[in-house]
């Protein structure tokens, strides 16, 4: 009888680990941009993978560089993966919320990091200054002298 005992203590603790390796998060955070792509990929777990296109100045020389970040989205989130579509047709900027898992499991996705929010900012607009006032030119008498 002890020997079962301790055997479904050990199932129980190995289980418990699994759940927590394959559901839980070691990071969550929140990320900018604009997505470029948004695609239903997997063999046998159907996943949506996307892109996101993050720009900005280089500190060092004040030229414009864009990196790009792979996510995940669950066919379960409904309400994120309409949104990211909407975006991608409109061109508006978005904040992403989410979550890094601890291992990149085949039904998980492709990437550890698993959108779980969107936030559609919409479109960027121009920043133009305003217009200065020019003063009106003078005419400037020639004949006289200075």
């Amino acid at each position: 009888m002890r020997k079962w005992v301790i055997f479904a203590v050990f199932l129980a603790i190995v289980f418990g680990i699994l759940y927590y390796i394959t559901f839980g998060y070691y990071s969550e955070g929140k990320r900018g941009g604009y997505v470029t792509r948004l695609s239903n990929r997997g063999y046998l777990f159907k996943t949506y993978e996307g892109e996101l296109r993050m720009g900005g100045l280089f500190e060092g020389d004040g030229t414009m560089n864009s990196s790009q970040w792979v996510f995940s989205v669950s066919g379960k989130n409904k309400d994120a993966i309409s949104k990211l579509e909407e975006a991608i047709k409109n061109g508006h900027r978005v904040s992403l919320t989410y979550e890094e898992k601890f291992f990149k499991l085949p039904w998980n996705g492709d990437t550890k990091f698993f959108v779980t929010d969107v936030e559609v900012l919409g479109p960027t607009k121009a920043v133009t200054p305003p217009p200065s006032t020019v003063p009106a030119p003078t005419e400037i008498d020639t004949t006289k002298t200075l």
